[in-house]
């Protein structure tokens, strides 16, 4: 199943020519998910994949930079007539937010679901569950967890051909976990399959300095999302204002083992390469996305994340000419 992340907006606390606020869109198969929605968030959407009927948002915290999108996103739902509930979460005071921005978006014509998570909370979706747990930035704040099920363990056809499975729809139900009948028995499907394999991991930081638990939360994911609000010279007040530098975020991704670290939340003081240096001394598997830059995130068997423009992730995914 396909996973990928499409940045939507990379900026620090506030836009610039070349980037928006804070704005993440996940991709896994049909589901659309969305995390933080900074001011001209929507926007973003149209000018990338369209508007999609997103029905996940994740708020990592309340500062405006990460919200200010919210209001007028839920608006144009309802001017086109949306039905489908929206299922907004975030942490304790969600509530509250919530019901100021009601003042801004009015009546809606579907359902908004509010759900406060606190650290080690997790939404159950259909084959992930995405999990909050604390970060430090001075304020009510969560980083998300992006978490796959299992999968199945790899398929021997040859070991089952010889427990006298035939080549077909028993092949499918075995590895969907059913057991068949061949020669007189069962073959369970333990018979058949190796040990399950672990569901891919992406982490999203949103704003804090670097912490303990992003550490222990991301431990061997594929993709890491990571605020460098900072560079070295400024590690004073990174820390005086709960961000990270770019240095202390590869810090952290080296402690955690992550297959691929992405740094955002760029402030306009600084060049994106001067921060991707600075993170790849640490790091060197470390990537500066732009607006509309795409991240694709195979299995691990498969290849490691990689880092695209949406022209060339399109281009990727469109069918080779015969």
């Amino acid at each position: 199943m396909d996973l990928s992340v499409l940045f939507l907006g990379t900026a620090g606390s506030m836009p610039t020519v070349q980037r928006a606020p804070s704005g993440l869109l996940l991709r896994r198969g049909g589901d659309r998910i969305l995390f933080d929605c900074g001011e001209g968030t929507q926007r973003q959407l149209l000018r990338s994949v369209g508007l999609p009927d997103v029905e996940h948002v994740f708020l990592t915290h309340f500062h405006a930079d990460h919200i200010l999108g919210l209001p007028g996103m839920m608006k144009t739902f309802a001017l086109r007539g949306r039905e489908v509930p929206l299922s907004i979460y975030g942490p304790r005071g969600l509530g509250g937010m919530m019901s100021d921005l009601r003042r801004i978006y009015g009546k809606l014509t579907y359902e908004v679901r509010l759900v406060e998570l606190a650290p080690s909370d997790a939404v159950e979706l259909d084959g992930f569950r995405v999990g909050a747990y604390a970060t430090a930035h001075g304020t009510e704040s969560v980083g998300y967890a992006l978490v796959e099920d299992d999968r199945p363990g790899r398929f021997d056809a040859d070991r089952a051909r010889a427990l006298g499975v035939p080549e077909g729809p028993s092949f499918g139900l075995l590895q969907h976990g059913t057991a068949v009948e061949a020669d007189g028995r069962m073959v369970e499907p333990s018979e058949v399959l190796g040990e399950p394999r672990p569901g891919r991991k992406i982490v999203v930081s949103g704003d804090t300095m670097p912490c303990e638990a992003t550490a222990l939360v991301a431990a061997a994911a594929e993709l890491l999302v990571h605020e460098a609000t900072f560079l070295d010279e400024e590690a004073e007040r990174a820390v005086q204002t709960g961000h990270s530098t770019a240095r202390g975020a590869a810090e952290l991704a080296r402690e955690a083992d992550v297959a691929l670290l992405a740094l955002t939340h760029l402030s306009p003081r600084y060049f994106a390469p001067a921060v991707e240096e600075q993170a790849r001394e640490v790091f060197e598997r470390t990537v500066v996305p732009r607006d509309f830059d795409v991240i694709d995130v195979p299995f691990r068997e498969r290849g490691e994340p990689v880092l695209m423009s949406l022209k060339e992730h399109r281009a990727q995914l469109e069918p080779s000419a015969s």
